[in-house]
């Protein structure tokens, strides 16, 4: 079970979105992180063949993605802005998804529609009106009802928007958990939800891959390229001219700054072990 997408472009207008896009996505959860406007919305909507491409090959698990009906059978896919109809129960919803998913067997769909929504821990909202829900309940019924057909490929748009920290963790395992002999994508800016969660990432910036490999050689990678000093509150400006500033933090009269350098900037910098975060923002600013 792979996905291989190569020279992947896609544009919008004149607007070139994503520029010659080679990736391999192995079974297990891969992460794909990248900044608002990064291109992984448009990578995401191809994938799920809910837009075409331009350019390139992609396949999915052999499939080739211009067979629409083909791969959107394997495939579950929760975008960023998700929404039901607002009248619906939040069983009634996922009793929709599931014939729509040709699950005309209505035992069959009864035992897998509470079986996840306890997972996402909604079994006590079943009769809830879907406009009635919190916008971190509405996130945890389209994380469910992406699942419903137990798909081969699950990919997720910022999975964690809405979510309180204990909700993150839980559904983090959860996702964990379902991953094993299958895909699990993970589309996100927040850094912790890679970290926490995949083996192997992707880096996209400007429509380009700037980096892919394990999330443990990213962050081997940053090392000796990220910096902390504590310096006067006049000097900041002078450091946010001439480096990638990624965190300042006022102590009393001074300020502990954290930023990227290739060489040691100056005598009372302090070289510093980098963490999946540091490691992300080098890649993004390109040092």
């Amino acid at each position: 079970m792979k996905i291989e997408i190569n020279n992947l472009c896609k544009f919008y207008g004149t607007k070139k979105v994503l520029k010659n896009v080679n990736l391999q996505i192995d079974e297990g959860m891969f992460g794909l992180l990248g900044p608002n406007g990064a291109g992984k919305t448009t990578l995401m909507r191809v994938l799920t063949a809910l837009i075409s491409k331009n350019s390139g090959e992609v396949k999915i698990d052999g499939i080739n993605i211009s067979d629409k009906k083909a791969v959107r059978n394997i495939i579950g896919y929760l975008p960023q802005d998700f929404s039901m109809y607002p009248s619906l129960s939040v069983y009634e919803a996922m009793d929709y998804i599931a014939l729509l998913c040709e699950m005309n067997n209505k035992k069959a769909r009864k035992v897998v529609i509470e079986e996840l929504l306890c997972k996402v821990n909604l079994e006590k909202n079943m009769r809830t009106k879907v406009k009635a829900l919190s916008g971190g309940m509405r996130r945890r019924l389209g994380i469910a009802q992406a699942m419903i057909n137990n798909p081969k490929v699950l990919i997720i748009d910022e999975p964690t928007v809405g979510l309180d920290p204990e909700e993150r963790v839980r559904f983090r395992n959860m996702l964990r958990d379902f991953s094993e002999g299958k895909i699990v994508i993970l589309s996100t800016h927040i850094v912790e939800d890679i970290e926490s969660t995949c083996e192997n990432l992707a880096v996209l910036r400007s429509g380009e891959i700037a980096y892919t490999g394990k999330v443990n050689e990213i962050i081997r990678d940053a090392n000796g390229y990220i910096w902390s000093a504590l310096v006067e509150k006049e000097q900041l400006s002078e450091i946010k001219d001439k480096y990638e500033v990624i965190s300042a933090v006022t102590e009393e009269s001074r300020i502990k700054v954290k930023f990227i350098s290739k060489l040691r900037p100056f005598e009372d910098a302090v070289s510093i072990k980098p963490n999946m975060e540091d490691a992300y923002m080098k890649i993004i600013k390109g040092v």
